[in-house]
């Protein structure tokens, strides 16, 4: 398999995708290639503003995306896609609606058969197996919390090590504690902003200038940055 598992898709100050684009680029290689997108995250702006948004960024690197909402058959659009394209937004809005439409399994067979996957933020939630470590508000049943599945450890996007200014609720390394001790036998990956997790085949390593915070039930908290082999993970 080939993925590009994005934290998130804008830094502070930055236009959108800008960051991470270079990475798409090489990630996706010279030759142009036109990417199925999944649009389906986008709740309060449309599918089409979505695709010209993320279609802008990609022509700046010699690629192209059409999204999926434009295709009678879904299903026949991921089987023929030459790459598969996840954007962020609401991860149950996402998981929903990929479920209505069915496309879930054909994502994994394809993904499995060696077409490239990116996403970033829901994106790279829907790559675990479950969606259970989103930050998203449950705005609508997503109809079951199991996801495509093509790692099999969880990651939680737009990790932060602190609460914000004036909140006193629980951190985010509280509540990924709380998902650890009722899943012992789940890894999961606190992904920074501004960082990225790429598969090559069994080769999983961490993009990025900051470091990834690794949990598991019973074990310290590791921190692993861009020189670590993160092989393990797959296992």
């Amino acid at each position: 398999m080939r993925l590009l598992l994005i934290s998130n898709s804008t830094n502070p100050g930055e236009p959108y995708l800008d960051y991470p684009k270079h990475n798409i680029e090489i990630f996706l290689g010279e030759k142009p290639v036109k990417a199925l997108f999944i649009p389906y995250a986008a709740v309060t702006f449309s599918y089409d503003e979505y695709e010209g948004k993320v279609n802008n960024r990609f022509m700046e690197i010699g690629h192209s995306v059409v999204s999926i909402h434009h295709f009678d058959n879904p299903i026949k659009a991921v089987e023929e896609a030459e790459a598969i394209i996840v954007g962020g937004g609401n991860t149950w809005k996402l998981v929903r609606t990929m479920r209505d439409n069915g496309i879930m399994d054909a994502i994994r067979k394809k993904v499995n058969a060696g077409t490239p996957y990116i996403g970033w933020s829901a994106g790279s939630n829907v790559a675990c197996p479950t969606l259970r470590t989103t930050n998203d508000m449950p705005i609508i049943d997503p109809k079951g919390f199991d996801v495509i599945g093509l790692v099999p450890f969880q990651i939680n996007p737009h990790y932060l090590d602190n609460n914000p200014a004036n909140h006193g609720g629980e951190t985010r390394e509280d509540r990924i504690r709380e998902f650890i001790t009722e899943n012992p036998d789940v890894y999961v990956v606190g992904l920074r902003e501004g960082t990225m997790l790429n598969l090559e085949g069994d080769s999983l390593k961490l993009i990025g200038q900051k470091t990834a915070r690794v949990f598991k039930y019973g074990k310290d908290v590791e921190e692993l940055g861009a020189g670590d082999d993160l092989s393990f993970l797959m296992s």
